[in-house]
């Protein structure tokens, strides 16, 4: 059994107890990169995480092991509030799968410095890691409610710089943040929609591909419905 006070052996070797290679099979399908994957699927890691609480030290261990599960019960463990901007570059070094990146930018954006990890992450040229910053601002965009509608509309720009990047980890991501600003209310959604109109007639395919993707959904009748109430 694990449970608070399990190390990060003891927690690998459970984890290994769950291999499925069927499921390794089906995250490929996916694009999951599987090569040190145990298997288990994300609702199962988070039971996981539950029983053995929230540990910071740990968690960056359970990183350093390697193995895609244990940096995912890293990510679900790890303390905002203690993570420091030097150890969220670290693990970015490590990004190579859209998944790891998503669920990592959640944790990011809980930390008071996430607007610079946006910052740099954007100017690295490194696919999982540009992707990591637009993937912090669509969850921001969301989460962090207290948060100036503002910094959403001045991230604009910045999605507008890297509209051009064809790569599908980024331009994807680019989209997301996009749509979720507009999303956000009201404020965010008149800025995100004009943006997303000028990318629509861009002469670049990406471009295009991403204003008409979240034109889309930033003139539809049911969103703009809930804008209104």
């Amino acid at each position: 059994m694990i449970g608070p006070s399990s190390d990060v052996a003891g927690i690998v070797v459970h984890l290994e107890t769950l291999r499925s290679e069927e499921n390794i099979s089906g995250m490929a399908r996916f694009g999951i990169v599987t090569d040190r994957a145990i298997g288990i699927s994300n609702p199962d890691l988070q039971k996981i995480a539950r029983t053995i609480k929230r540990n910071h030290g740990r968690a960056l261990d359970l990183w350093r092991t390697g193995i895609r599960e244990a940096h995912m019960l890293a990510i679900y463990t790890a303390d905002p509030a203690s993570l420091t901007p030097a150890e969220a570059r670290g693990w970015a070094e490590d990004f190579a799968s859209w998944e790891i990146v998503d669920t990592a930018a959640d944790l990011f954006v809980e930390t008071p410095f996430w607007q610079q990890l946006v910052a740099d992450f954007a100017e690295d040229d490194r696919e999982f890691i540009r992707r990591t910053a637009f993937a912090m601002i669509a969850g921001a965009a969301v989460h962090r409610k207290q948060e100036p509608n503002d910094t959403f509309i001045a991230y604009l720009s910045l999605i507008e710089a890297h509209s051009t990047d064809p790569r599908n980890f980024v331009k994807k991501a680019v989209n997301w943040a996009l749509r979720n600003i507009g999303k956000r209310n009201r404020t965010c959604h008149a800025p995100a929609l004009s943006l997303s109109e000028k990318l629509a007639a861009s002469p670049d395919k990406t471009a295009r591909w991403i204003g008409k993707d979240a034109l889309k959904e930033l003139s539809g009748e049911t969103l703009l419905a809930r804008l209104r109430g």
